[in-house]
């Protein structure tokens, strides 16, 4: 069975936070808008990714860093979508339902700057189709946003393609969203018996939120 976030295994791992700085996704990764903020150490594992990918492929941030506010609306609104779809299950059911697609705040890795939603382009910086749409969700996607759900061949090439990538820089995959990827934060702690996770909750400093270069 598939650790969640919400699992206690991964509240119980402790945090010592190392202090680095959030920073601007490195240039040589590609982004939407604004470059979205993330901690150096994992700014410069998002630059050796990029250098791991074949030619005629790159990576596209979409997202990074957090505010608690957001996070705490993003779950507030897929709660009231569980909720719905699954009226009869226990609220302790409900939560790890919810954090199939949600971090809970408490150990949310986007919070800590430790966690960035990535998919892949080509040369032109057209994104390619890796068998969903970034954030599609469990329900909407019938399981289809799992890493490793059966996706038509192409699709499973890519995300092949970017998980060899993004490991070989030492990130973690959240195994029910192909698309996020981590260092640092409790999972990722989990994942590699790392005895504590590096990254906790942190705030941007207001320089540099709405102040990074497009593309």
């Amino acid at each position: 069975m598939t650790v969640l976030l919400a699992d206690p295994e991964i509240r119980a791992v402790p945090v010592r936070e190392c202090g680095e700085p959030l920073v601007p996704v490195p240039h040589g990764v590609e982004a939407l808008g604004e470059r979205p903020l993330v901690r150096a150490g994992l700014a410069a594992r998002l630059a050796a990714a990029g250098l791991l990918l074949p030619p005629g492929r790159r990576l596209l941030v979409v997202e990074g860093h957090r505010s608690p506010g957001d996070q705490t609306a993003i779950w507030d609104r897929y709660a009231a979508a569980v909720e719905r779809d699954h009226p009869f299950e226990s609220a302790g059911e409900r939560r790890r339902l919810i954090s199939r697609f949600v971090a809970p705040l408490e150990v949310a890795p986007h919070v800590a700057g430790a966690a960035v939603d990535v998919t892949l382009v080509d040369r032109l910086g057209r994104p390619l189709d890796l068998g969903t749409p970034i954030d599609a969700t469990p329900e909407e996607s019938g399981g289809a946003c799992f890493l490793d759900a059966a996706v038509p061949a192409e699709a499973r090439i890519e995300r092949r393609t970017l998980a060899e990538a993004l490991r070989g820089a030492g990130l973690v995959n959240y195994p029910t969203e192909w698309w996020h990827w981590s260092h640092g934060d409790r999972y990722w702690a989990w994942a590699t018996r790392s005895p504590a996770a590096r990254y906790g909750p942190v705030e941007a400093p207001a320089r540099l939120v709405g102040s990074a270069s497009g593309r």
